[in-house]
């Protein structure tokens, strides 16, 4: 029966979402039962794209980010594919109608990974994670919001700038390993081997600004959607003070990070906030 093999997928995503994200994993187990699957594909999807790229360094990358290409284009094409993680992706992409320019985005910016190490100027920067992270902001929404097209509308600039958000922070942590594994610095008109305090400071400054229009957009989530996105938030915003304290030349030199514990208080403290509807 098919409904075992998409079962099966289902799990595959979920597997995926574990063994690659604890902090994801933890948001997405506080989403309601009715959507918390579909974020698993998603999330699932997007992480073997970007671990094609950033990961596979023995073999022809460029091969295999072709044939997950090829794969993904048939899968929702076809409505299926032997490929579990894109079975579930497919799956979760026609249920809430979400717009192929928006996996199409995503997937540019994953092939520029491929070679290009440095975005020199603002636009490049802006345009790169709108592919990598706001897009994928989107698809989330779409779930979130069940596929309602006037709240899509609604909360859509909320969720690119939060997608922004994470992904600049994530930017902001990996910098030792993005510059020194894989040669690549994101940060426009920012000379990595001198990285100052000045310069740390205006990315901050720059990543707060999209936390806080983020934080719009969560407050007006649906219920089933809410206190899930609202933990992913204090979680990067607890990495993102966390990283503001440590000097430009530490944050070169070490990969920072909140502790399982931490996450755990984290939890119950935004848990707290949510019952007490003080979001």
């Amino acid at each position: 029966m098919k409904s075992i093999f998409d079962n099966v997928s289902k799990e595959c995503s979920k597997a995926v979402t574990n063994a690659y994200s604890t902090s994801f994993s933890m948001a997405t187990k506080m989403l309601s039962n009715s959507i918390r699957h579909d974020i698993y594909n998603i999330y699932g999807f997007v992480r073997f794209a970007d671990e094609i790229v950033d990961t596979f360094h023995d073999y022809d990358k460029e091969k295999l980010f072709k044939n997950f290409e090829n794969q993904l284009e048939l899968a929702l094409e076809d409505k299926i594919s032997l490929n579990p993680i894109l079975n579930a992706f497919q799956e979760t992409y026609h249920k809430y109608g979400i717009e192929k320019h928006l996996v199409d985005s995503f997937m540019s910016s994953m092939r520029l990974d491929l070679h290009k190490t440095d975005y020199l100027t603002e636009q490049e920067y802006k345009n790169y994670i709108y592919g990598s992270a706001d897009v994928v902001g989107l698809m989330c929404l779409k779930v979130f919001v069940k596929g309602n097209n006037e709240k899509y509308e609604d909360l859509k600039d909320s969720a690119m700038s939060l997608g922004s958000a994470f992904q600049k922070v994530n930017f902001l942590r990996d910098l030792k390993a993005d510059f020194e594994n894989l040669s690549r610095t994101y940060f426009p008109n920012t000379d990595l081997n001198h990285l100052d305090e000045i310069s740390k400071e205006a990315i901050i400054t720059d990543i707060e600004n999209d936390f806080a229009k983020g934080l719009k957009g969560i407050k007006r989530l649906p219920l089933d959607a809410k206190f899930g996105v609202f933990m992913a938030y204090r979680y990067y915003s607890k990495l993102l003070e966390k990283l503001k304290k440590t000097p430009a030349l530490e944050i070169k030199s070490t990969r920072i990070r909140v502790p399982n514990y931490r996450k755990i208080e984290l939890l119950t403290r935004s848990y707290v906030k949510y019952q007490l509807n003080l979001l």
